[in-house]
């Protein structure tokens, strides 16, 4: 079983920043791919970011490209996303997700561990 928390969301003005981070524990999460994903009140769950195993490659939606950027530290076990020149519409609760796969995943049906989500609300 892997245990997925996110923290560093909350409440910021439009152009300005949040660094979500996705701490993970009870197994190492060196072997899986990790996915940040977003879903707005009233709208279906999107991809916002992935990354593979290595951090060697990444996803990511084209409403955050350019803005976003995923990474990881597998010896914190912790995923993180950092999110620059926030939008009013980037604003929902933000998930983060582990798969069993060496190769990131946009599908968030094939992701196997969730985090409970972290609020990140873009005032314009």
């Amino acid at each position: 079983q892997v245990q997925l928390v996110e923290s560093g969301g909350g409440l910021v003005q439009a152009g300005g920043s949040l660094r979500l981070s996705c701490a993970a524990s009870g197994r190492t999460v060196s072997r899986y791919a990790m996915g940040w994903f977003r879903q707005a009140p009233g709208k279906e769950r999107e991809p916002v970011a992935a990354i593979s195993w290595s951090g060697g490659s990444t996803y990511y939606a084209d409403s955050v490209k350019g803005r976003f950027t995923i990474s990881r530290d597998n010896t914190k076990n912790t995923v993180y996303l950092q999110m620059n020149s926030l939008k009013p519409e980037d604003t929902a609760v933000y998930y983060c997700a582990a798969a069993a796969s060496p190769f990131y995943i946009k599908d968030y049906r094939l992701y196997d561990y969730w985090g409970q989500g972290t609020q990140v609300t873009v005032e314009s």
